[in-house]
């Protein structure tokens, strides 16, 4: 039947003769399937599953039954004799079935039978219980590190918070933290309290539980007290009030996130306390109400040798130390969300404490809301290293803001799509992440039913009636969307070449994190906030030695690890600069040296930015008008970015090496002194209220 209706679909565009005259914003992201004229037969649990498939089903009768003995927020699906089931214990586990069964519909599967043609029987449950955004949000509505608009929850418009609730909970995303972790202390006043309840009742129908970051220093702020002692009686009672003030306004509230002692912020090292006090004394007064603590471990200091090492060297010591209902939330890399880095050795060393990992969707270090980015094979790699059952639950840092396509790229909606589908199952690949957001995303819709591009997967038949080269059309992929995938996949890996190749980290701009200043260190401005402290480029060589005779950050890793990255010979080539200061005559395993392998690595980046944009042009029969040429903007900007950051690093860097730009690639088409000169519009891409780092 499926078929007959793709058929027909077709035929009629044939007809008729597709156009891109059309145009869609991104404002209903992955869920563009419109409501239909005539509901399917939908009985059983009451709620907003039933409301969902009632709304936009239109296949078989379905049942919605509740069932004991299935995983909390798990669900089956099973299809017998023209009819579907899906059962679940709870009312959130029923609705994540229905998306379940929606997204099937939508990307073009069957929705009765298995790939080997017998009835759909289907049991899913997540990887982790606690699938949470971190929202940067500032009460003033500016988003640090937000490149979307303002905050959604400055003025909540209730169709708004409607679809960014539908959205999570499409993807099993079940909780949200509302505000900044750099928290202002209002941030639980009564009136913003009363604010919060409001969004919590609207995001509550579909599964999600709001979480609030605090200022630690809130008893002195807003309780007027001479101290935030988390050992002082006076403040373990502010906090006890404080936090029933909270839940008898928000029954299901989730908890606290917490920077403290980290950039400037307070916390129990003021007061001569340890991380542990801190979060112990807020988890005791939670844990009656089944709160949480995640404890931020992103701390360092100005005087510290190398920036790396100290995150383990403040939490390892307090290992076992905090109580069941405090979770350690460590960002996936022991620096700060550098396009490559390898993992905090804190998730292998620490045995006896709650962890989480924290990654970002929003890309603050990865050419913002301007380059094409796609995170899922850096958050792939992660799990390589970091076993997913080591960690309790996993955090995004939010890409959304009030743009009308939500991450102000179209494709920067795939990570957000990305990090739900990961913190339900950590296994997925991110090729099908991909491929399902594509469907989704980027399919027209004829009769509810997806037409993809179905040329695509041959080079003898490019969809511009050109011969395009056969680079643009890998057969990998077996598949319509392949070389959308393709370019998808490809995309972190070629951010990576045309920033910082080869280990290469924070060598960003020092008013902001978008473009290169290699070079930047202003007198005064303490050195772990400038890319020369990670660099270390001399007439020597290039990279920061955190080998043993170094910074000895390699000793916080696994003993094997340990003995891999401490000898330039053995460590892999894409971290070698990030633990060894290597000399640029050092021989790669290409048989280039250093400083030729660094610059090739740049000009691959440039290439790729350039092939992407190439794949993007041949896309436009496919794409609606207006999403195409907002993306194809997009990708011409990334592609001068690329080029930027090539010029602007190997030109800086040879006046270290004093070495020529290899013969066989493309030369910097800038001059240095141009590039030293370059500025960018701050308010671009960071809010006047960022610092420089996050």
């Amino acid at each position: 039947m499926k078929m007959k209706r793709i058929l027909i679909s077709m035929l009629v565009l044939l007809m008729a003769g597709w156009s891109t005259a059309y145009g869609e914003d991104g404002s209903r992201l992955w869920l563009r399937f419109d409501a239909v004229s005539k509901p399917a037969t939908i009985t059983g649990v009451k709620g907003t599953a039933m409301t969902e498939l009632q709304t936009y089903w239109q296949g078989d009768p379905i049942v919605l039954k509740k069932q004991k003995g299935i995983a909390r927020d798990g669900y089956t699906i099973k299809y017998h004799d023209g009819k579907i089931t899906i059962s679940a214990s709870t009312d959130a586990g029923l609705l994540y079935g229905a998306y379940h069964l929606l997204r099937l519909e939508h990307t073009g599967k069957s929705c009765a039978y298995d790939s080997n043609g017998k009835d759909l029987d289907i049991k899913e449950e997540p990887f982790y219980d606690l699938r949470i955004l971190n929202h940067w949000d500032n009460p003033n509505g500016t988003v640090e590190r937000g490149f979307a608009g303002h905050s959604i929850f400055l003025n909540p418009d209730p169709e708004r918070m409607k679809m960014y609730a539908r959205a999570n909970a499409s993807v099993g995303i079940n909780g949200t933290v509302l505000n900044n972790v750099n928290a202002k202390p209002e941030a639980l006043s009564t009136a913003s309290l009363e604010k919060a309840k409001a969004i919590a009742d609207q995001l509550r129908p579909y599964g999600i539980r709001v979480y609030l970051s605090i200022n630690f220093a809130s008893p002195i702020k807003v309780g007027g007290l001479e101290t935030a002692d988390p050992l002082n009686a006076e403040v373990v009672k502010w906090w006890k009030d404080k936090v029933n003030e909270i839940y008898e306004l928000i029954p299901d509230f989730g908890g606290f996130l917490v920077k403290a002692n980290s950039e400037g912020e307070p916390g129990p090292q003021d007061f001569g306390r340890t991380h542990a006090d801190g979060a112990n004394m807020l988890a005791d007064v939670l844990k009656p109400h089944k709160g949480i603590v995640m404890w931020r471990a992103f701390v360092y200091a100005p005087q510290s040798p190398d920036r790396a090492n100290q995150a383990y060297l403040e939490f390892m010591p307090l290992d076992g130390q905090f109580r069941d209902n405090v979770i350690i939330q460590i960002k996936n890399g022991p620096v700060d969300f550098q396009p490559r880095e390898p993992y905090s050795p804190l998730f292998t060393a620490m045995q006896k404490t709650q962890m989480m990992v924290e990654f970002q969707i929003t890309q603050e270090y990865l050419g913002a809301a301007n380059h094409l980015v796609y995170l899922a094979p850096m958050w792939q790699e992660f799990f390589s290293f970091v076993k997913p059952g080591s960690l309790k639950a996993m955090a995004g840092v939010a890409n959304i803001g009030d743009d009308t396509n939500w991450c102000g790229h179209h494709f920067a909606q795939a990570n957000w799509y990305a990090f739900g589908r990961l913190a339900w199952n950590p296994s997925l690949k991110p090729e099908e992440i991909a491929d399902e957001w594509l469907y989704q995303t980027m399919s027209h819709y004829v009769m509810g039913v997806p037409l993809v591009p179905a040329v695509f997967s041959s080079p003898e038949n490019p969809i511009d009636g050109t011969q395009l080269s056969s680079a643009l059309y890998p057969a990998k992929y077996g598949n319509p969307w392949g070389i959308l995938i393709d370019m998808m996949m490809s995309s972190r890996e070629a951010c990576v070449n045309y920033m910082m190749p080869l280990g290469l980290h924070h060598i960003f701009a020092g008013t902001h994190h978008y473009g290169p200043e290699p070079w930047y260190a202003p007198r005064g401005v303490r050195a772990d906030w400038t890319p020369p402290y990670y660099h270390k480029a001399d007439s020597i060589g290039l990279g920061f030695d955190r080998t043993l005779n170094g910074s000895a950050n390699v000793k916080q890793y696994p003993d094997e690890l340990c003995r891999l990255y401490n000898d330039i010979n053995t460590c892999p080539e894409n971290l070698l600069v990030w633990f060894h200061h290597v000399p640029w005559d050092h021989k790669m395993k290409s048989g280039r040296t250093f400083w030729n392998e660094l610059c090739h690595k740049y000009d691959d980046g440039v290439q790729e930015a350039r092939r992407f944009l190439k794949i993007w042009d041949a896309m436009q029969s496919w794409v609606d008008e207006q999403r195409f040429n907002e993306v194809q903007r997009k990708l011409r900007i990334q592609t001068r970015d690329a080029e930027w950051w090539r010029d602007a690093c190997l030109l800086y860097f040879q006046t270290f090496s004093k070495r020529p730009i290899p013969s066989d690639m493309e030369h910097p088409v800038h001059n240095l002194d141009e590039m030293m000169k370059f500025r960018i519009p701050i308010t671009m891409y960071e809010n006047p209220e960022s610092g420089y780092t996050k």
